[in-house]
């Protein structure tokens, strides 16, 4: 097919993509066909498609391909190379706006894209979100998508006029546990990097680390809440209470699936 032809069949680009196991597979066929439809000028360029729908086949993340993902209703930049936002991940960002005051401060740790900061700045527009990432790929994802991100280890780089001032700290950090990792689905870490999965042994050395930072920065009674999966939350049970978090609510799914927990900052007085 070359330019000038008839438009691309989408319901074969469709039964194409279902055949090679995309559950999405309409969703998908309508972002490739736009994506080449764009980036062509809506020539109808067939070999542009097929360069697209080539890629997708290989298993790289169709964020990459079409430069974008949606995620909590807004449609967000995701640059290549850089951690795709998942729709799991959704219920924890609505989660953490609910526990933000409209005026309220947010810190998003390992912000990837910006996913969920970007979700915090539309359900809380005069709330300040700041957001850090180790990846200077992912901050400049994030700088694209409109959020106030800083590069370097979760808390370090921040600001600290924050200090004390956060109503809530909320992230998606790696939490599959190291021995684990081979069991993640194959194309995903054949493009993205282990290290936005690679939680350590048990899958919680980030997670530890994100507990014993966030007091520096939540204010008595700011919300910690963080995604993660499997036996993660009783492993944390035990920082949990000696950091001074209280009631701690593990977040599951439709399915009962666990997804991540909540927990709210409430050290005890030291007067």
């Amino acid at each position: 097919m070359t330019r000038g032809d008839a438009p691309p069949d989408r319901g074969a680009l469709i039964e194409l993509l279902a055949g090679a196991g995309f559950v999405s597979a309409p969703q998908e066929a309508d972002e490739l066909l736009a994506a080449a439809a764009a980036e062509d000028g809506g020539l109808g360029d067939a070999g542009l498609l097929e360069e697209l729908v080539r890629r997708r086949l290989t298993g790289e993340p169709l964020a990459w391909i079409t430069g974008s993902a949606s995620f909590c209703g807004r449609r967000l930049r995701v640059h290549p190379g850089v951690y795709v936002p998942r729709p799991q991940s959704e219920p924890l960002a609505r989660r953490a706006a609910e526990r933000l005051p409209a005026s309220g401060a947010a810190i998003d740790v390992c912000t990837g894209s910006g996913a969920i900061a970007s979700a915090l700045m539309t359900m809380r527009p005069c709330a300040r979100i700041v957001a850090s990432d180790l990846d200077e790929r992912a901050v400049a994802c994030a700088t694209a998508n409109g959020v106030e991100v800083y590069r370097g280890d979760l808390f370090a780089p921040l600001p600290r006029s924050l200090e004390g001032r956060a109503d809530v700290v909320v992230g998606v950090v790696p939490y599959v546990p190291t021995p684990e990792l081979a069991l993640v689905q194959r194309d995903t870490l054949t493009f993205e990097s282990a290290l936005s999965y690679d939680g350590g042994p048990d899958g919680a050395g980030i997670l530890r680390r994100v507990l014993a930072g966030s007091p520096r920065f939540l204010r008595r009674g700011g919300a910690l809440l963080l995604e993660l999966g499997g036996a993660e939350a009783d492993l944390l049970a035990d920082d949990l209470a000696r950091l001074g978090y209280s009631d701690v609510t593990v977040l599951a799914d439709e399915e009962g699936d666990v997804r991540g927990i909540e927990a709210t900052f409430s050290p005890r007085s030291t007067s």
